[in-house]
């Protein structure tokens, strides 16, 4: 994959201005890099990201690690639109404020004509694995 003289993928400021006013602005993710082989973003926790007990919210984790994987798809699949089939997480393990930012890394299994499965995993700044999942996404 061709990256500008920055080493950004030619299309990041085009995400960039995608991103503004979606789930992905307001949670606060930021894309920390990206080309057709990983995608890392990372999200620095803040008090609006924790469930009732106090811990990063499992939707959080979710939206984050879906959004994650669903730009590598496009990326895979440049010109297509890609939308969500399948998403499966385990969690196994808490992510608190004072543990971030947390770091998603994105990562393709298996490319196909019309759909892409990913798998994404969540860790605090420390390295802890917080939660690991996949992703099926269809090439519309």
């Amino acid at each position: 994959m061709k990256t500008n003289t920055e080493g950004r993928h030619p299309d990041w400021e085009i995400w960039d201005k995608a991103a503004k006013g979606t789930l992905w602005e307001l949670l606060g993710c930021k894309l920390e890099a990206a080309d057709d082989r990983k995608v890392v973003a990372t999200l620095e926790i803040q008090p609006h990201h924790l469930n009732m007990i106090g811990i990063l919210h499992g939707g959080v984790h979710a939206a984050m690690m879906d959004s994650t994987m669903g730009l590598l798809a496009m990326i895979l699949k440049p010109g297509a639109s890609v939308v969500t089939t399948n998403l499966n997480l385990n969690y196994v393990a808490k992510a608190e404020s004072g543990q971030g930012p947390v770091t998603v890394t994105a990562e393709a299994i298996h490319v196909s004509r019309k759909s892409v499965t990913a798998q994404a995993t969540l860790h605090t700044r420390d390295g802890d694995l917080c939660a690991f999942g996949t992703g099926t996404f269809r090439v519309t």
